[in-house]
């Protein structure tokens, strides 16, 4: 079947993730979310803990297909575009990060994050994969992920692997300052920190090895095979690695970089077969809305939680912000505390995959 000037299927794929990711991200209340939609509180790796991978994997792929028309060649057009990217998606996210108190103590503001994360990892990702040829990146990969293990053993101290001893917190105070990182772990540590951004990066290469695989000539089975088996090997080695180098999303650990690409290929690898392979393409409609403003749904979910946590409603003897009130008032009584909570979070996402229906169906693409 002959490729279409958009590859589809991963347009539902980055849907996916998107939605799955708005819903991790609002439930009604943090005291009531089901297992599988929370983060490892450390070690280890819950469905939560794949999204973002998935969406650097994503974001590898994509790159592949976008750097094409430039030859892979760095040269003054694709550099000027790598460097917009990079610049417009970290403002983004300083944007999320300081919205809506513009007038706040920028002292100790944190600096990086999500969006953060994506600029960087796709910026040296992307001068990588078009400076080194496509066979040698595994050589890279496995140097850049050998080379964090050894740094993370070696000068992490007592605890190399704990979220008080690791050497990514260290280089990132260094770096940073502890008054800019996350605090979410009780202590100044940053999951999106610096460090281990180098291994965040080793995610979009290998997405930018997947999106080769399947951007030549048709699509195929036989393609869709060759993903699948690279998927799960990589998964297999990262568990492997596992049993030597915890799988560790707030460190991004080199297991955890295998372990996840590999299922994230193996989820693409399925949903091209059944896409672009077979044409079934209607089941996927609904993630497509998402998947072609896939950035912008992401940013536009966060200003939507922060105004609906801005906003104070009376009740009873003080005020809570609307995001609590509309989870306590209306999707308790309902579905009670858990069910509620889920709900919620699916609601959120469809408020926000209605405003994207909207861009959809004018054939809106906002790009970087």
């Amino acid at each position: 079947m002959a490729k279409t000037s958009r590859l589809e299927s991963l347009d539902i794929f980055r849907g996916m993730t998107v939605a799955f990711m708005i819903i991790v991200n609002t439930p009604g209340s943090w005291n009531y979310v089901y297992d599988p939609l929370k983060h490892s509180e450390w070690n280890g790796c819950t469905p939560a803990d794949l999204v973002f991978p998935f969406f650097l994997l994503i974001v590898g792929i994509s790159t592949w297909f976008s750097l094409k028309k430039y030859g892979f060649e760095l040269n003054g057009a694709s550099t000027i575009r790598i460097l917009r990217r990079v610049a417009g998606i970290f403002a983004l996210g300083l944007f999320l990060n300081i919205f809506p108190y513009f007038d706040r103590n920028y002292s100790d503001l944190r600096i990086m994050g999500v969006l953060q994360r994506i600029a960087l990892a796709y910026g040296i990702g992307a001068v990588i994969c078009m400076t080194i040829r496509r066979d040698y990146l595994w050589i890279l990969v496995a140097f850049i992920l050998l080379g964090y293990w050894g740094l993370l053993s070696i000068f992490g101290g007592e605890h190399p692997f704990s979220p008080e001893g690791n050497f990514a917190l260290k280089v990132d105070s260094a770096i940073l300052g502890t008054r800019h990182l996350y605090r979410g772990f009780g202590i100044p540590f940053d999951p999106e920190g610096l460090l281990s951004t180098l291994t965040a990066t080793c995610t979009v290469i290998i997405g930018f090895y997947a999106g080769g695989i399947v951007g030549k000539g048709i699509s195929s089975y036989k393609t869709a095979v060759k993903l699948f088996v690279v998927g799960v090997a990589l998964t297999g080695l990262g568990i492997l690695w596992g049993k030597f180098l915890p799988i560790n999303k707030p460190l991004w650990t080199s297991s955890y970089v295998l372990y996840t690409a590999g299922i994230g290929s193996a989820v693409f690898s399925f949903i091209y077969w059944l896409t672009d392979v077979i044409g079934f393409r209607k089941w996927g409609l609904f993630f497509s809305v998402f998947g072609i403003n896939a950035l912008f749904s992401f940013f536009l979910s966060g200003i939507w939680t922060r105004i609906l946590q801005l906003i104070r409603i009376p009740a009873g003897e003080s005020k809570i912000n609307l995001y609590t009130w509309i989870y306590e008032r209306i999707f308790v009584p309902v579905a009670g505390n858990m069910n509620g909570s889920l709900v919620f979070a699916i609601v959120q996402m469809m408020i926000i995959w209605g405003m994207a229906l909207i861009l959809y169906r004018k054939k809106v693409l906002i790009r970087l």
